[in-house]
Parts: structure tokens; C-alpha cells; sequence
């Protein structure tokens, strides 16, 4: 398949929690303003941080904001996941719902119903479920594709050889395969080997990279912009995170961002897209996905990227 350039993708998890309606509101206008064109969601969205206790919320949200806005559902494409969503409120991981086929199929049709759509653009497999056989839920979401109700589908939080094997289990059921990643990465890395604390991350590979360009698959990074910690010092890089090649590598970032004018942020963006990469952006305020999406003109040459690479 062909993989188009590299988008900023608006990550949408606290909305209707921790960001409420309103101001979820300005920030999907802003970002269709500014051209933004990938929602990115989930099911369990914010299962812990919701008093109900299960998830839910964003895609509410993002169902009011489409019927709020004629039209807004043709300028944009939507992203949702399952596999997290807690069956039993306060029980995860306990209830989580997994990926049986009856739980896929079960997740998208609430997905759709909290939406108000009838597809979503990207249905992601939000991690492995290794209770229930690849094949099992390979098939339930190329049969999801078959009716239309889901357009594309991928993985997220699975290791390489994982999503390939599902690949050739799709092949061999004739039904469409993963076509997308979805991973954790950034600029900075976390020391090798440290575990990281949040559960179910899973972070990018080169073994990722390598399936994704020998197959054409797109690649998409989560916790992109590090929860801040890249401009707010109330916000500093987690333990994991501390290390020399780390404060190299940043001290490189203020120099370029220096040079070309721009903000750390901005930087960090134009080095993922740079490498193919599409990164997932959270924000709360209108100002913070527009100065995202401005990182689309930031032009980094191989020079800057070697300089990155130079600097680990």
C-alpha cells in the first residue's frame, strides 16, 4: 500500500475526563482549522481517570463535537482502539475485554454507537491478548473490514514478530491484514532495558521500523511530546529517562530549535515526521495543537538528524 507523508495525529485520551467538553471542543476546531485531519482515540478512553470506572468518554466527546459541527465528519478520519475497555467497573486488568472476536466486534459496535458513525478509518488492536488465538482475532477484524465497518486496521503495542505472523494469518484467510503500528517513541530514550512504569506500553524497535518499511506499513508514536517535559520544567523527564545520552541529545535539541527558530516541541515533531513517522499530539488548549502543527513546516536536513544520532 502507499503510506502517505506523515501527519500530526490529534491524540484525544483525556477528553471528557481530565479536558472537559468545552475545551475539547476549541482544540478539535482548532486543529481542523490548521488543517489537522487524524483523530486518534480509544474505547477504554479514560477508563481511570472516569468515575464510572470504565471508558467511554473521549469517544462521547468526539461524537458531540461531530454532531455539533456540520460536516466535520468528512474533514476528518477517525482512529478508535479495543481491547482495554474494563467490562467490570474499577476492574482492570481484570475485566478488560480482550480480543476474542465477540469482544472486537462487541467493542467496535459501542464505539460507533458513542460516536454516532457508521466506520471508523483506522480500528486499532490496542494490545496483545494472548488468551485468545492470532488467528481468532485476525479473522474478527478482517470480517469488521469486510462490512465496511472499519476501513483500515492495525496494531498497537504488539512486538514485530507478532504483527507479522498475524499478517500471514490474514493472507491466509483472505481477509485484510495490520497495515499500521502504533508504538511509544520519541526523541529521548529511556536507559536501556529500564522498564518503563506505565502498563502496556510498549515501545518502538527497530525491528518495528524494519517490518514497517520492508511491508509499507504506516507508523504511528504515542507520547510523542513526553507529557511536556520537553518545555515545562514543572514536567521533568521521568528517572528512567536519566542518562548521558539523554542530556546530550537534548542539548542538541536547544541548538537546533536555536537555529531554526523554533520550539523544542516543533523540533521534536519535524524529527519524527522526518523518519516517516506519524506522531500522536494531546492537547488541552487551542495554542498547543496549533504550535504542533506548525512543526510541519520545520525542516530538518540530514545534517540535524545526524547530529541527533551523533549525540546518543
Amino acid at each position: 500500500m502507499n503510506i502517505p507523508d506523515p501527519q500530526i495525529v490529534l491524540g484525544t485520551m483525556d477528553f471528557g475526563t481530565r479536558i472537559a467538553s468545552d475545551h475539547a471542543f476549541a482544540v478539535l476546531d482548532s486543529f481542523v482549522a490548521g488543517g489537522g485531519v487524524w483523530l486518534d482515540t480509544a474505547n477504554c478512553y479514560s477508563f481511570w481517570s472516569d468515575p464510572s470506572g470504565v471508558g467511554g468518554a473521549s469517544e462521547r466527546v468526539i461524537g458531540a463535537w461531530l454532531r455539533a459541527r456540520p460536516g466535520a465528519r468528512d474533514a476528518v478520519r477517525i482512529a478508535t482502539k479495543v481491547r482495554q475497555n474494563p467490562l467490570v467497573p474499577h476492574s482492570w486488568p481484570q475485566s478488560a475485554e480482550g480480543l476474542s472476536a465477540r469482544a472486537v466486534h462487541d467493542g467496535v459496535e459501542a464505539s460507533l454507537e458513542r460516536l454516532g458513525v457508521d466506520h471508523v478509518d483506522l480500528l486499532w488492536a490496542h494490545a496483545e491478548d494472548r488468551t485468545v488465538p492470532l488467528e481468532e482475532t485476525v479473522g474478527a477484524f478482517g470480517e469488521l473490514v469486510a462490512k465496511g465497518v472499519a476501513l483500515r486496521v492495525g496494531a498497537a503495542n504488539h512486538a514485530a514478530w507478532r504483527v507479522e505472523r498475524a499478517r500471514s494469518f490474514a493472507r491466509d484467510q483472505g481477509v485484510e491484514p495490520w497495515t499500521a503500528l502504533q508504538l511509544r517513541h520519541s526523541l529521548v530514550q529511556p536507559r536501556p532495558f529500564a522498564p518503563v512504569p506505565e502498563a502496556g506500553h510498549r515501545m518502538l524497535t527497530a525491528e518495528d521500523l524494519d517490518l514497517a518499511r520492508s511491508e509499507g506499513l504506516a507508523v504511528w508514536s504515542y507520547s510523542s511530546l513526553m507529557w511536556g517535559s520537553y518545555v515545562r520544567a514543572d514536567k521533568p523527564l521521568p528517572q528512567t529517562y536519566d542518562h548521558p545520552g539523554n542530556t546530550r541529545v537534548l542539548a542538541v535539541l536547544d541548538d537546533v530549535a536555536g537555529e531554526l527558530s523554533t520550539t523544542r516541541n516543533q523540533v521534536v515533531l519535524a524529527w519524527l515526521m522526518r523518519q516517516g513517522i506519524d506522531p500522536i499530539v494531546g492537547a488541552s488548549r487551542a495554542e498547543q495543537i496549533e504550535e504542533a502543527l506548525s512543526a510541519r513546516s520545520v525542516r530538518l536536513d540530514d545534517e540535524h538528524l545526524a547530529r541527533f544520532a551523533e549525540a546518543r
